[in-house]
């Protein structure tokens, strides 16, 4: 069952430029040296600034071990903690998990 981290995040206005680009080097460094897929969302409508990581995981298992092994690689802390003091507004963080629902397997399952 797969498991879905969603996390938003306020981007200050004078940092947009950069910021963009430090959320980019985040998701490609994730995706190639991690057993996740992230995503960046922009917004559509809503707040304008306001931006989000979508990762999908296998697992709750799998989520705790590439998490781990995340903050145990020191050049993707620094990535992240650069991102982070620079690049957001101080607060904005907002992290929801979410799993997917099994789909049934036939008619006789929905009795």
């Amino acid at each position: 069952m797969s498991v879905y981290v969603y996390q938003t995040f306020e981007i200050k206005q004078d940092q947009l430029s950069e910021a963009i680009k430090n959320v980019r080097t985040i998701q490609n460094y994730r995706n190639e040296h991690y057993d996740h897929k992230t995503e960046i969302l922009s917004p559509i409508s809503g707040e304008d600034f306001q931006y989000s990581f979508l990762s999908i995981f296998e697992g709750l298992a799998e989520m705790e071990l590439q998490s781990k092994k995340m903050f145990e690689d020191e050049e993707y802390k620094e990535l992240i903690t650069e991102f982070m003091e620079e690049n957001i507004v101080q607060g904005s963080l907002y992290t929801q998990i979410y799993r997917s629902l099994p789909g049934l397997k036939s008619d006789s399952d929905s009795e």
